[in-house]
């Protein structure tokens, strides 16, 4: 896999919005937005604060380019994006470790969690979500049943982007179940693909998407 099979688009994000220090990458976390459906626009609201809060890449979803992958900065460098706590860490008795500068992040743009309220199901900013987006779980996800689909595009991106740094910077992709909640694995950086729920309690994302799962025991 090479980064020309993956038709990123570049977007022109400042150098102060990120740290341009290389380290060596051993995690890669999935993340989604809660928010919309843009890449482009998620680079635009992080560049409109000063805290350098982002992930190198995000992925639009259907009501942009479905599938889409924005690049605002080299995987080479890193960002802030997994807000770690010390008492995360010293519920494992492990020293606190800044994992945000080894590993790479990816946003994939989607609302998350949604409520079924008298057949409309609404997103946790009181929005409607089309019923031919809605993924519904065969079990309860952290108090939920119901999330904004990830799109076959969207999950067909990540499966690039993981191959792609697989290659470049020999991360292991071997899928975990543990992922989904909080892993002293992914605290104390072992090598490997997690989720943002690996090091954070008050995280829902990603969800335990089937076709997700599916693609990641694939590689």
């Amino acid at each position: 896999m090479t980064a020309t099979d993956l038709n990123i688009k570049q977007f022109d994000f400042g150098e102060n919005q990120y740290i341009k220090e290389e380290h060596p990458k051993k995690q890669i976390y999935l993340h989604h937005t809660a928010g919309n459906a843009s890449g482009e626009n998620v680079f635009r609201y992080w560049a409109t604060t000063n805290e350098r809060v982002a992930t190198c890449v995000t992925i639009s979803g259907k009501a942009d380019v479905d599938g889409q992958i924005v690049q605002g900065f080299s995987s080479k460098y890193w960002g802030f994006h997994l807000g770690l706590k010390e008492s995360t860490f010293q519920r494992f008795n492990l020293p606190y470790k800044s994992l945000d500068r080894i590993s790479i992040g990816i946003e994939i743009c989607n609302w998350g969690q949604l409520v079924n309220k008298g057949g409309q199901f609404i997103n946790y900013v009181g929005r409607p979500v089309p019923a031919n987006e809605v993924c519904t779980l065969d079990h309860t996800f952290k108090g939920y049943q119901f999330f904004h689909d990830y799109s076959d595009a969207q999950i067909e991106s990540v499966r690039k982007l993981l191959l792609l740094w697989k290659d470049r910077y020999d991360i292991p992709l071997k899928y975990r179940d543990s992922i989904w909640d909080i892993s002293k694995d992914a605290l104390s950086g072992v090598p490997g693909v997690y989720t943002h729920n690996s090091v954070r309690t008050d995280k829902i994302d990603v969800y335990p998407h089937p076709k997700l799962i599916q693609m990641l025991k694939s590689l």
